[in-house]
């Protein structure tokens, strides 16, 4: 089946023939933020996305709460009774997939549905940017490109390695300047009728929710639109270990992707595992083979380049990191994927 007009209901300012006056009706969008344990972010979070365009006032906001106990459900309270169309809901799923759908399920006559992450700063009028691209472009989903930003040294390099195609593989919504059709992305806005044919996201997914729930709209015929005026800033890990376990799930949950839908990984999903393999095997026969040294060299010289680029580019000892932050990135997720493909299915 194929889709690509989402049916929303549409105003425009004054002439309906222009496409670039489009507008989504507020009463149109829903807004889903799942959350846990979000206490010194939510509440930032809910300010910026009420900022920058009155129709907000009339756009539902529901956070669905996966059983924080940090105090969060306390700022939730306030918040409710700050703005009238803002309210949360619990989600006893926890994860961030269950939340999304749980607010999905509660759609009344809205037929756009915005996802929003408690732990960021959105820009003045993000919310109905995106609603409104979605409509212009009438399209099942409507994605954004992130630029990372870092405050600490390690946060700062693993920033700017991780929007290259070093760090990336080449991903169009990381640090991506060009608006165009993609078949995944940052998810932002989603046309709720496509959202709920195809089942919305898998509940079951704790990572990679959203590249699973674009190959299944892929499928569906639906088309996924990458709009490069609506950026998102955000900060990576900070450390070493949080960077490590980030990737090791992100290899986890592409990995269960690829054995739910039996597709084949692309190549740049694939350079960390051969990478890895390439990697354990030379320091293997290396002592006995000497000529296996060039496997490892060329990989710590193309790190060192990295860091050695990025370290003139920003100007910045700090980009010193850059290479041993991809290096962590690569084989972390590496091992997350080979640990999940080799777990039994259940």
């Amino acid at each position: 089946m194929s889709t690509g007009s989402p049916h929303l209901r549409l105003v425009t300012n004054n002439d309906v023939s222009s496409m670039a006056k489009l507008r989504a009706d507020a009463r149109d969008i829903l807004v889903a933020i799942p959350v846990l344990n979000e206490l010194n972010h939510i509440e930032a979070c809910v300010e910026s996305l009420m900022q920058g365009d009155e129709r907000l006032s009339e756009v539902r906001f529901v956070v669905a709460d996966g059983g924080s106990t940090d105090g969060t459900r306390d700022i939730l309270d306030i918040l409710s009774a700050r703005y009238p169309n803002f309210s949360w809901i619990d989600n006893p799923g926890r994860l961030q997939s269950a939340g999304v759908n749980a607010v999905a399920a509660m759609a009344r006559h809205e037929s756009v549905l915005v996802r929003c992450d408690a732990h960021s700063i959105y820009p003045p009028g993000y919310v109905t940017q995106v609603a409104d691209a979605l409509v212009r472009r009438q399209v099942a989903s409507l994605v954004v490109p992130m630029d990372a930003v870092g405050d600490g040294c390690f946060q700062k390099a693993n920033a700017w390695v991780v929007d290259t195609p070093l760090g990336s593989g080449g991903s169009a919504h990381r640090g991506g300047q060009e608006s165009k059709y993609v078949d995944h992305g940052h998810h932002a806005g989603f046309d709720l009728s496509v959202f709920r044919a195809v089942s919305g996201y898998d509940p079951g997914f704790s990572h990679n929710e959203d590249a699973e729930y674009d190959t299944r709209v892929g499928r569906f015929g639906g088309r996924i639109y990458l709009d490069a005026d609506i950026r998102l800033a955000y900060k990576p890990r900070a450390t070493p270990w949080a960077l490590a376990r980030q990737y090791f799930n992100y290899g986890k949950g592409r990995a269960r992707t690829i054995r739910k839908h039996n597709i084949r990984p692309r190549p740049r999903q694939m350079f960390p595992v051969l990478n890895l393999f390439a990697q354990l095997g030379s320091f293997a026969l290396a002592p006995v083979l000497p000529v296996w040294w060039v496997c490892p060299v060329f990989y710590g010289a193309i790190l060192l380049g990295a860091s050695a680029y990025l370290t003139m580019k920003h100007r910045s000892l700090c980009g010193l990191m850059a290479g041993p932050a991809a290096a962590i990135m690569h084989v972390s997720w590496a091992l997350g994927l080979c640990r999940q493909v080799l777990r039994p299915k259940r």
